[in-house]
This record gives C-alpha cells, sequence and structure tokens, in this order.
C-alpha cells in the first residue's frame, strides 16, 4: 500500500515549513500559504500574526490545506514553535497568551503599558525573520545566558540544539536525543531576541525533550 505524500506543513526551529510524516502537538498559522493542489508557494507569511494554536477547541474540524483558508501549520512542542517566531493565540490559548504578553510587558518596559497583541506581532516580526530573503534572525549569545526553552546552534547550519532541565538536547522531527557534552561559550540563537527576554521575564515555554 502507498502511503499519501506528507504535505508540506511541519515546521523546524529554524522556521523552514517541510514535508514530513511526524506529527505535532500545536498547529499554526502564518496566512494562506497554499494553493488549489495542497501546494505552497514561494510566500512564507501572509500577515505579521505568526500564532500557535491547540489541535482541538470547541469541536471544530479544519480540513488540512483547503483552498481559501489558512494553512495549518504544526510544530514538535512550543518551544520549537517559539524558535520559529510564533506566539500563543489569543483565542484557544488564552492563559497562555495572556501568561506571555505579561512577560513581554516585563522584558520590554519601553512599550507603553500592558502590550497588545498587534504591538507584540510588529517587535517580533523585525526580529525574526528578514523580509527579502525569507532568513531567520539569528543573534550571538553566552550561553550560559540562554535561556533553558531556547533554541541554538554552535555553527552555520548546524543542528537545532535547546537547553532544558540542566541539559542540552539536539533536536529533529523524530524527537529530541541527547546534544553534545562540549559547547563552546559562545552560540548562536534561533529564537527571536523579544521571545529570549520574554521567557527570561517569566514564560516558560512547553519543552518534549526529556531524559
Amino acid at each position: 500500500m502507498t502511503r499519501p505524500t506528507p504535505l508540506q506543513n511541519r515546521v523546524t526551529p529554524t522556521g523552514e515549513i517541510c514535508a514530513h510524516t511526524a506529527r505535532g502537538t500545536l498547529m499554526g498559522n502564518r496566512g494562506i500559504l497554499h494553493d488549489e493542489r495542497q501546494r505552497l508557494g514561494t510566500a512564507r507569511w501572509k500577515h505579521l500574526a505568526w500564532v500557535t494554536c491547540t489541535l482541538a477547541f470547541k469541536e471544530r474540524r479544519r480540513e488540512l490545506m483547503k483552498p481559501g483558508w489558512y494553512t495549518e501549520l504544526f510544530f514538535t512542542d512550543e518551544a520549537v514553535a517559539l524558535a520559529a517566531g510564533h506566539r500563543p493565540c489569543g483565542e484557544c490559548r488564552r492563559d497562555d497568551f495572556n501568561r506571555f504578553r505579561e512577560a513581554f510587558t516585563r522584558a520590554h518596559p519601553d512599550l507603553p503599558g500592558l502590550v497588545r497583541a498587534p504591538d507584540m506581532d510588529r517587535l517580533m516580526h523585525k526580529a525574526r525573520v528578514l523580509s527579502r530573503s525569507r532568513a531567520q534572525v539569528t543573534y550571538g549569545a553566552t550561553l550560559s545566558k540562554v535561556p533553558e526553552g531556547v533554541f541554538f546552534r554552535v555553527a552555520p547550519d548546524g543542528e537545532p540544539l535547546v537547553r532544558w532541565r540542566g541539559r542540552v538536547w539536539s533536536w529533529s522531527f523524530d524527537g529530541y536525543a541527547a546534544g553534545p557534552d562540549a559547547l563552546p561559550d559562545r552560540v548562536e540563537v534561533l529564537t527571536p531576541e523579544p521571545t529570549v527576554k520574554t521567557i527570561a521575564a517569566g514564560y516558560m515555554p512547553v519543552c518534549h525533550a526529556t531524559g
């Protein structure tokens, strides 16, 4: 029996959208990216509100990649979704959204009052992707100052790594595995800087790396 070709809707910590059979624990939205044949074009977003949603909400049912509907994207867990530039949805993940927004506000005292979703989206978009090349924005940091739940890599095009529960883990669509024992003092951070600051200010993402 021939298995159907997997849809191009699985997202990596570097923000790439790939075709893979792996299942996700969260669904994401960047707008309508596919055509009537369920194929992605060149666009990788159609709006700035990159959100992550629960897989089930109020008994709603969706046909994947339905023409004219937004493209459903899937993530291993929230740590991956945040690295790819997404944030919690304000509807189906309201409690998580409120926690994220409160921590985001603490992390960005220059913004007036309790920030709104559009304010977060505009700031996050500048820090997650280059509009012309669509390349992920990264930055260098000292490893000891990278919070848990934040993705990084050691070298350009190196494997995505995450610190979680006192250990370093390597990520793949098949799951997490023990990461390298020795790491340099400086690393390249994949998770957008505003989100890293939000995690450092108290927002703890869900990561499925376990020993």
